[in-house]
């Protein structure tokens, strides 16, 4: 029987969003699959996690590009990548406790895309005049990353509608983002 390690790495996503902790005994039986069976397409914790920091760099590259955060007013392409992100923002929380995938230089070279991307559309937001600019554009970023984490685990725990994901990330980041016009 084939493996089909997306399925897997989706199985496995799901499982430590919501228990970080879990084991690779089950994470093996939330994939439908024998623990021998994962270990053969995963030698151990390490290496699963760092399958799913590459599905978390492809998913957010792939929401980068469909939202076009080069395209239009800074702050209506801000709500196309939250939107687009939503899917993933579920793997995005688990990663974003993974401290060790941040650390040291084997940090993958794909999140320094993702933040510079996302640093460019915050700058871009701030040269326009649609972003207060004493918040820097690194600080933008971080901050969506965390509200895109605390949503996903808002929801996955029933505390926020999923239909209300991207409203409230966005309001609440471009609510403390924006301008405001001096009195």
């Amino acid at each position: 029987m084939a493996v089909d390690r997306e399925q897997v790495l989706r199985s496995a996503a799901a499982l430590l969003t919501r228990k970080s902790t879990a084991t690779m005994d089950e994470v093996a039986r939330a994939a439908g699959l024998s623990r021998a069976t994962l270990h053969r397409h995963f030698a151990g914790r390490d290496a699963l996690v760092r399958a799913l920091e590459s599905l978390g760099i492809a998913e957010c590259e792939a929401a980068l590009a469909t939202a076009r955060t080069d395209e239009g007013p800074a702050a209506e392409a801000v709500r196309r990548l939250v939107r687009e992100m939503e899917p993933s923002a579920g793997l995005l929380a688990f990663l974003y406790t993974e401290n060790q995938l941040f650390e040291g230089e084997e940090q993958n070279e794909g999140w320094a895309r993702i933040d510079a991307a996302l640093t460019e559309l915050f700058r871009r937001g701030q040269e326009s005049g649609e972003f207060r600019i004493d918040l820097t554009p690194v600080w933008l970023t971080e901050a969506l990353y965390g509200l895109l984490a605390s949503g996903a685990w808002a929801v996955a725990e029933g505390r926020v509608a999923r239909n209300d994901f991207t409203h409230m990330i966005v309001e609440l980041l471009l609510g403390g983002a924006l301008r405001r016009e001096e009195p």
